[in-house]
């Protein structure tokens, strides 16, 4: 910013430098000069030779001549630029009585700024005849006048000046009289009459004479009028005024009728020769703004003053008695100026449009005159404060407007500049100008989006060619710096083919998926745009834009248990002593789709006994819908339909075989096409799926929960006192199977654990098979009392213990005495499945309850988990 300033002041003193070399230059008029009346076209002067310019140079720098208000009296000429007539010139009407007539003006040079003074002198020719304001004049002479004595006349009016003005005047051949030429000091001259010779009234009453006023041109012009002489009787006293010269002052905006002087004289005659009446001498003048009360002498305003026009008046007043001699005085009457002009402005150039970001330039060069005098004719020129640009005092009257520094067109294209200028007069009067100023664009803008990134959404399946979104930019520059051109960048990823996945309109910005999108193999797509203007240099701006792919049902449900793969089925074992709701299976499926699409929902298509199973809908669990009876059919055959949420629903469908079986004591043999190898039927394996808990979510997964659970499940027995021991479960969420799934760091066990481990597996596989080994007993116990007595027998209670409130609640007879650590991965929207742990029932009958029902309890409605 210091930097910015001192700068400011540097240019600000080489500017005041060049303006005083300027006016140095200029300071050096120019003299031409030209008769009046010269015809239009007329060659005045050469002024490349006049200059000291070359040859040329007048053109290339746009020369101009400027006339103080406005008015052309001379042209360039527009091949030779020598300096011609505008238009005929009338020394009378431009200067008046004013002479030499000079009119002066500027040359002004641009490129850079120069100002030449120079002056046009207009010569007078002889193009007026004097001229008296009546064509007759009456005197009234005492015959007992002396010789001598005096008479004034009007004078004549001679419109030209110098030598062709009047000069003399003449009288017509007489013996009484001969006539005079005097100056008044304004320089006109008037005629006197002087009596040589004493009248006689009784000789000669009356007498004619001819006044000649003549000028000095070549051959002179001449005006006349008629001198009538009365003379009259004895009358030996004239009126005389208190004193010969008078001097009065005026404003020139005094209303008319206004008073300003008043004149006396006195007669010493009596009677009717001492009666005086006055009398303007010069009463037809036509620029006479005055009239006397001929009774008072009071001399009034009759038409306004204007100080511009005649800064002075001379005007004579005669008295006269009633004996008809005659008194003059005169006055001279001064008019003060009033501040009633107000100031003019004259625009001699004017650029526009300018172009932004330069750091100053000349914009226009105006010049302001003010036709009052002294401090009325003094001015102030003056903008508006808040605009970016300066006004500077050039020679003479001129001044120049330039910019304060760079401009920024598109902060601000158009600037109304009004030019202020103000006199120092009372009351201050002014003028404003108004020019407006367009400021050009330059490519100084990049185009910027609308949004730093875009996120468009499109169906899988789509067709090619699909419009799938637009992208915006725009340019605050103007014209093809704000032409915007779209193209899609080089992708991140080399491996991603982005140009035969979309394409993009390099006008519009519209995007378009050039083939058929896969969700199930493409998610989502991010690619970057960019925005290129046309401006030189270009600028660009990029965005980033993702493209989501929404999934459509298009992949039926899968099954994953039971396995449909072909081989031997699998067979469920369900015994004929299950209650209501004893779990048979469960059929796992997924669906390759996501969200509701991928929401699955179960039902019984075809069974060999309808009523016997239901199928849960929305975990696809197979429950025993009624007691089992003796004669229900030992083989059943069910068909389950597993069917999706889209639109429209995807299904697929699922064989279970069950095997009803009076007791697990009962041998299971395979199908002879199942046959496996007796290594499958180790008890160990068996025993072992008895003990295990299954843990299910317990209502729908969303965005909110947590990706990592970490479950503490207690298994404890049903012994006195009971045994328990604790497993950890670690719980990962995942979007989709298709995601690889990374084991947890800290779930990774030391292999130097696994010995005690098996150690106590062992332990619990004999304390677990014992008591089965048990149970089987007990179970063909109660089935002979229940045949002995006729009634069956319902299922025992188990007894439950307290546990922590901050454990999972699980009861079963594990005896498992270390804590497990497992990987579950459960996939993100898997419905309506349920997040539990279950219990598994096993047969334990005590003495007690011997011919009571068994009661189950109302949480662990699972049986034995073959699923």
């Amino acid at each position: 910013m210091a930097q910015t300033k001192a700068h400011r002041k540097k240019r600000q003193v080489e500017t005041f430098i060049v303006l005083m070399l300027l006016w140095e230059t200029g300071s050096e008029s120019i003299h031409y000069s030209v008769l009046e009346e010269t015809g239009s076209g007329t060659f005045v002067a050469n002024l490349t030779k006049d200059l000291g310019l070359r040859m040329g140079e007048l053109a290339a720098r746009g020369a101009r001549i400027v006339f103080k208000g406005n008015r052309q009296h001379l042209q360039l000429d527009p091949q030779t630029y020598d300096l011609l007539l505008n238009e005929k010139l009338d020394r009378e009407e431009l200067c008046g009585s004013t002479e030499p007539c000079v009119l002066a003006f500027q040359v002004l040079l641009e490129n850079p700024l120069q100002f030449f003074q120079a002056a046009l002198r207009v010569r007078d020719i002889n193009d007026h005849a004097p001229e008296f304001p009546a064509r007759e004049m009456l005197l009234k002479i005492s015959e007992i006048t002396t010789p001598g004595k005096i008479f004034p006349l009007k004078m004549a009016q001679d419109l030209d000046a110098g030598s062709n003005s009047l000069q003399s005047y003449v009288i017509s051949s007489n013996s009484h009289f001969h006539v005079l030429t005097r100056s008044r000091s304004d320089g006109r001259k008037f005629p006197e009459l002087v009596l040589d010779k004493a009248l006689d009234r009784e000789e000669q009453p009356e007498l004619r004479l001819t006044l000649t006023a003549l000028d000095g041109g070549s051959p002179p012009r001449s005006g006349t009028t008629e001198i009538q002489i009365q003379v009259l009787d004895s009358n030996d006293n004239a009126p005389e005024f208190a004193q010969e010269l008078y001097e009065a002052q005026v404003p020139e905006n005094d209303s008319l009728g206004s008073l300003v002087i008043t004149v006396s004289a006195r007669d010493l005659d009596s009677g009717t020769f001492g009666e005086i009446s006055y009398a303007l001498f010069q009463v037809d003048d036509v620029n006479q703004p005055f009239e006397i009360n001929p009774n008072t002498g009071e001399i009034r305003l009759k038409k306004t003053l204007d100080f511009e026009e005649f800064q002075s008046y001379h005007v004579d007043v005669e008295a006269t008695d009633g004996g008809g001699l005659s008194g003059k005085c005169s006055i001279v009457i001064k008019i003060l100026d009033v501040n009633d002009n107000a100031p003019q402005l004259t625009m001699s150039s004017l650029i526009s449009p300018i172009p932004e970001n330069l750091p100053e330039m000349i914009v226009a060069v105006f010049s302001v005159s003010d036709a009052d005098s002294g401090n009325n004719q003094q001015v102030i020129c003056s903008i508006d404060d808040n605009l970016p640009f300066l006004l500077r005092p050039s020679v003479e009257n001129f001044y120049t407007l330039v910019t304060e520094g760079p401009l920024d067109r598109e902060s601000r294209a158009e600037y109304n500049i009004t030019i202020t200028v103000t006199d120092l007069g009372t009351p201050r009067l002014k003028t404003q100008h108004n020019i407006t100023v367009l400021v050009s664009d330059v490519n100084d803008n990049a185009p910027a989006f609308t949004q730093t990134s875009y996120t468009l959404f499109v169906r899988e399946n789509n067709s090619p060619a699909l419009h799938i979104g637009s992208v915006s930019a725009t340019d605050r520059d103007a014209g093809a710096n704000a032409q915007v051109t779209y193209s899609l960048l080089p992708p991140q990823d080399p491996h991603l083919p982005l140009a035969s996945l979309v394409s993009i309109n390099a006008d519009n910005g519209q995007l378009f998926a050039l083939r058929a999108l896969d969700y199930e193999a493409l998610q989502a797509l991010e690619f970057r745009v960019g925005a290129t203007d046309r401006g030189s240099p270009a600028l660009s701006s990029q965005a980033l834009v993702r493209v989501l792919v929404l999934d459509a049902n298009d992949n039926s449900p899968f099954v994953l248990y039971p396995l449909q793969n072909g081989s031997a089925p699998c067979t469920e074992l369900v015994p004929r002593a299950a209650e209501p709701g004893y779990l048979v299976s469960k059929v796992v499926a997924v669906d390759g789709d996501s969200g509701q699409n991928a929401w699955l929902s179960y039902q019984l298509l075809k069974a060999t006994e309808p009523g016997l199973f239901g199928v849960w809908a929305h975990n696809g669990e197979v429950r025993t819908a009624r007691l089992l009876s003796e004669r229900d059919a030992a083989k059943h055959r069910l068909v389950v339909l597993v069917k999706d949420n889209g639109e429209p629903p995807l299904s697929a469908s699922v064989t279970l075989h069950v095997l009803l079986v009076d007791g697990f004591s009962q041998p299971y043999l395979p199908l002879p096409e199942a046959a496996a190898d007796p290594a499958q039927a180790d008890p160990l394996t068996v025993y072992l799926v008895i003990a295990l808990a299954s843990v299910r979510t317990a209502r729908l997964l969303s965005e909110r929960d947590a990706a990592k659970h970490r479950l503490v499940v207690l298994v404890k027995d049903n012994g006195e006192p009971p045994l328990s021991a604790s497993v950890t479960l670690h719980v990962l969420l995942v979007d989709g199977f298709s995601q690889p799934y990374l084991p947890l760091p800290e779930a990774a066990a030391d292999p130097a654990q696994a010995d005690p481990l098996t150690v106590y597996l062992v332990i619990a596989l004999a304390s677990v098979s014992s008591l089965f080994l048990f149970s089987v007993l007990a179970f063909v116990a109660a089935r002979l009392c229940r045949r002995g007595r006729a009634a069956s027998l319902g299922g025992c209670s188990v007894p439950e213990g307290h546990f922590p409130g901050h454990l999972v609640d699980v009861s079963g007879t594990g005896t498992l005495s270390q804590s497990y650590q497992y990987e579950v991965c459960l996939k993100g929207g898997s419905g309506t499945s349920e997040f539990k742990f279950l219990k598994p029932i096993l047969p334990n009958f005590s003495p007690q309850v011997t011919g009571r029902e068994m009661e189950e309890n109302p949480t662990l409605r699972n049986s034995f988990p073959f699923s």
